[in-house]
């Protein structure tokens, strides 16, 4: 395993060395720690920064490259994630303030701008224990499984996979109870059933001990007081290719949410390409079938 750790000196770059280290010896992974420097005048600091974190690793027996770029941030890791296969990319981030765009513009552009899964490092966690991967559902989260499965084998850490479904109407409060059961639901030939249970067992057949877990309500909320109730730490979520000849990546609206308002790390895996729906979807079929 290959890790990309991103470091421009400040605190919340501190933060993700600490959480990385640790996941880093237990995968027996190679990291590069790459240091970028946007204003000649912080080069000094970072300098100083780069070498109490490389040391962070060899105290560890981490075998790490430390190397460091001048210019902005985004476009640097794009660069390196390029020219070099990374497992995933970790930065630390950190918030302004509260509203919709808490979460650092930097932050958001490096998970919507680079091909490889990103770890953003949040908070204060130091430990890598439990896992949450929020599922959709639906195979966009098959990347999410796999990377988990992997990290989760080797660091020898249980993981949740959540499914949230929108409240009905109490007519169909019997239809709850069923969805609620889960062994019920993992049994069933459903959709819904089928994709959860392939999961988990992915899961399983990685070694990795896995448990369902189904809530009702709105999709962040209930994921986030999931996240707290279980004191995960990490969460785990999934982001869609956007279509065209600009490879940048969606979110979507959960992730996004997550990723400004979780308190703790959030890993963002790529899932497939993004489709066309609704209006936009009809019109691409009437443009492909009005130019053959």
């Amino acid at each position: 395993m290959k890790i990309l750790v991103c470091s421009d000196g400040h605190a919340q770059a501190e933060n993700a060395i600490r959480f990385v280290a640790p996941i880093a010896q237990a995968c027996g992974a190679e990291v590069t720690l790459l240091g970028i420097v946007e204003h000649p005048s912080d080069e000094p600091r970072l300098q100083e920064s780069l070498r109490k974190q490389e040391q962070a690793f060899r105290d560890r027996n981490v075998p790490v490259e430390l190397t460091t770029k001048s210019g902005a941030p985004t476009d640097e890791i794009r660069k390196r994630t390029q020219e070099h296969h990374y497992d995933f990319v970790a930065i630390g981030a950190e918030r302004k303030d509260s509203g919709p765009f808490a979460m650092s513009a930097k932050a958001y552009r490096v998970i919507k701008e680079i091909e490889p899964p990103v770890l953003v490092v949040i908070g204060q966690k130091r430990e890598l224990r439990r896992v949450l991967i929020c599922s959709g559902g639906k195979s966009y989260i098959d990347n999410a499984v796999k990377l988990t499965s992997e990290l989760a084998c080797k660091a020898q850490i249980g993981v949740t996979v959540l499914h949230v479904m929108a409240e009905p109407p109490l007519i169909y409060e019997s239809m709850i109870e069923a969805e609620e059961n889960v062994a019920k639901l993992l049994a069933s030939p459903t959709a819904l059933g089928r994709n959860l249970r392939q999961e988990k067992e992915a899961l399983e057949k990685a070694g990795v001990p896995a448990e369902i877990k189904l809530r009702h309500g709105l999709v962040v909320p209930e994921i986030l007081n999931e996240a707290e109730k279980g004191d995960y730490d990490l969460i785990v979520s999934g982001s869609t290719l956007a279509g065209g000849a600009l490879r940048t990546y969606i979110m979507g609206d959960v992730t996004s949410q997550i990723v400004n308002r979780a308190n703790r790390p959030v890993l963002v895996v790529r899932g497939g390409e993004a489709h066309p729906r609704g209006l936009l979807a009809r019109l691409s079929q009437f443009f492909s079938s009005a130019n053959r």
